[in-house]
């Protein structure tokens, strides 16, 4: 059935239930019991059908909207329960309700989760409040407009009885609760705008026939022209059949629901800050009317003394809840102020770590650029070397002692000038390019450039490379740069535990090519944080923890995966997992992938 013969149906039903029910009452006698009793059960039936079309709206992700709409539903029930105490009057026992009937406070509590509702603002994306405070809030404005019900109407049931007075005060804070709710969907109404502006349309037309519909009963109760199944109830069946139809109409517009507002107001950034502000603002209004109420009391109020004295007391009594609430209020708001604080702090101190690092990436880049005009200055003679070492090695003139020096000084020039290459190549700045890697040549540049800085003659580097290996996609200087900061930590590690042996390894797994580098170190402190930015355990001025942050970021960039953890024995563990490109290898290569790894030790 689509939504425009479903919304014509439920319409259609609403008429034929008004035309019945106007029928029922001018057929049947006043006062009768028949009539008595179909008034009363349609008007605990009506309710239900209320709910029904409400709580569709109660199974969403979202926990405001799901609030929202069980608060509607709780407000329908509430005034079920103050109709079935009626109908436990009328239809069982056969006698009319007490004019005063402490029961009539359900028909004004109805309206507080209703208010709640209101207060909640669902239709707002941003500024979303914590649960806590939206439980505390709600009981706060229970206490308050309960201690209200209590200060201005129970003295004429208790205290001094007077049916006149009763009537007058229930009908006045009835009144007065109806319009606030009115005038909160109106408000709700002006700002919102989309599928919710629909929304609170129709829950602000069903608030308004019910505010009228509570005011003509209420008159027609006072002056004896209301008895149950008159006319007078059309208005009330229509709120509760309304109220469903809005359920109904939500709940097919769901997905209009979500979009985001156009309204500036409901996108607005202070949202937040104006969202946590005005529930503190209540409550400080209530703690602050209570004064005020007992203040009136006994400075202005002309009535008897025993309805001063209930009074005074409601007041009193009422205190303890509500500066209770206050105080849980505020020491919840204090507490997430001072977490929210020491994350301010962090993140400035992160700020700070961050500027200092910039700042000697600078100074890096500066002696990068001096070392690449010193190396360009060091490979001219070295080219010069090889040239003559070559000729000399290859002369057969001269003595072979002397040709075999010359092949020495040569294998060394080589040495150097593949050092000075790999330098360079890891200090400047160049934009990546993924290229066809041998992984292994990756990790040996790493291992070379780093043993240059290799002063402990406590630590060694083993290298236990498998021979075949699949291709790698990638960029060449990114990936020694990862190489290299493993390779570092590790030997930095050993070098303050009296030395140690740092095995790398690489193997091919199924589709990925693993390198493993584990050392005999003291292992990792915490290795669930190790990639974190800025999660460091050098001391200060000798780390700033982005290193492997950053190097987790380039294996993702490049698909892989890089695992740390420690070993039972001792020791660390970084498993870098690279997706190998086996169509780049030719089949015979591939069925010598298992062969076994060779071990080879830097020179």
């Amino acid at each position: 059935m689509s939504s425009s013969r479903r919304i014509a149906w439920m319409l259609g039903t609403w008429i034929l239930i008004l035309v019945i029910y106007s029928a029922v009452s001018l057929l049947l006698r006043r006062g009768s019991d028949s009539l008595t009793a179909f008034g009363n059960i349609v008007q605990c039936v009506v309710p239900l059908f209320a709910n029904a079309g409400l709580l569709l709206n109660a199974g969403t992700p979202h926990w405001r909207r799901n609030i929202f709409w069980m608060l509607l539903a709780m407000s329908c029930t509430l005034w079920m329960i103050g109709q079935f105490e009626w109908t436990y009057y009328e239809v069982y026992l056969h006698r009319p309700l007490p004019e005063m009937y402490p029961g009539d406070i359900l028909f004004f509590l109805r309206g507080i989760p209703m208010m709640a509702a209101i207060a909640l603002r669902p239709h707002r994306k941003r500024g979303e409040i914590q649960l806590r405070f939206g439980y505390l809030d709600f009981v706060l404005l229970l206490i308050w407009w309960t201690f209200l019900y209590v200060f201005v109407v129970l003295p004429w049931l208790y205290a001094a009885p007077s049916l006149g007075q009763y009537n007058h005060t229930f009908n006045l804070v009835t009144n007065i609760q109806n319009m606030v709710i009115v005038v909160g969907w109106a408000i709700l109404w002006l700002q919102s705008s989309g599928a919710w502006r629909i929304v609170y349309a129709n829950l602000f037309g069903t608030s308004t026939v019910y505010m009228f519909s509570s005011l003509t009963i209420n008159v027609a109760i006072d002056s004896h022209k209301y008895y149950t199944g008159s006319l007078y109830d059309l208005q009330l069946l229509s709120t509760f059949l309304w109220f469903a139809l809005a359920g109904v109409i939500a709940h097919q517009n769901q997905d209009r629901l979500d979009a985001p507002s156009e309204n500036a107001y409901d996108s607005d950034p202070d949202s937040t800050s104006e969202e946590s502000v005005w529930p503190a603002r209540l409550a400080m209004a209530a703690v602050i009317s209570l004064p005020l109420f007992a203040i009136y009391t006994l400075r202005f109020s002309q009535d008897d003394a025993q309805v001063r004295d209930f009074r005074l007391m409601a007041t009193l009594l009422a205190s303890v809840p509500l500066a209770l609430l206050i105080f849980v209020r505020t020491h919840l708001a204090d507490r997430d102020r001072s977490r929210l604080l020491a994350q301010s702090e962090q993140s400035i101190e992160n700020l700070k770590r961050l500027q200092a690092q910039i700042v000697q990436s600078e100074k890096l880049v500066s002696l990068g650029q001096l070392a690449a005009g010193a190396a360009h200055e060091i490979n001219n003679p070295l080219a010069a070397i090889l040239g003559f070492s070559d000729l000399l090695a290859d002369d057969p003139a001269i003595p072979e002692k002397a040709r075999t020096t010359a092949s020495k000084i040569r294998d060394q020039a080589r040495r150097t000038k593949t050092l000075v290459g790999n330098l360079l190549s890891f200090a400047r700045q160049v934009p990546a390019e993924r290229t066809l890697l041998d992984i292994n040549t990756v990790v040996n540049n790493a291992v070379q450039l780093r043993a240059l800085n290799l002063r402990s003659g406590t630590t060694r580097v083993e290298l236990q490379l498998e021979s075949v290996l699949p291709g790698v996609r990638g960029d060449g200087n990114q990936l020694m740069q990862v190489f290299f900061n493993i390779i570092s930590n590790a030997l930095e590690a050993m070098e303050a535990a009296n030395g140690g042996v740092l095995t790398i390894k690489t193997i091919r797994d199924r589709g990925n090519v693993v390198i493993l580098f584990s050392d005999t170190g003291p292992g990792l402190k915490d290795p669930q944080r190790v990639f974190d930015p800025f999660y460091t355990t050098k001391p200060v001025g000798k780390g700033t923890g982005l290193g492997l942050s950053i190097c987790f970021g380039i294996v993702q960039e490049h698909g892989g995966k890089i695992l740390s953890y420690n070993r039972q024995e001792g020791g660390a563990v970084f498993r870098v997992e690279l997706p190998a490109v086996l169509a780049a290898l030719p089949a015979k290569e591939l069925q010598l992938s298992t062969a076994s790894a060779t071990r080879q030790k830097p020179s």
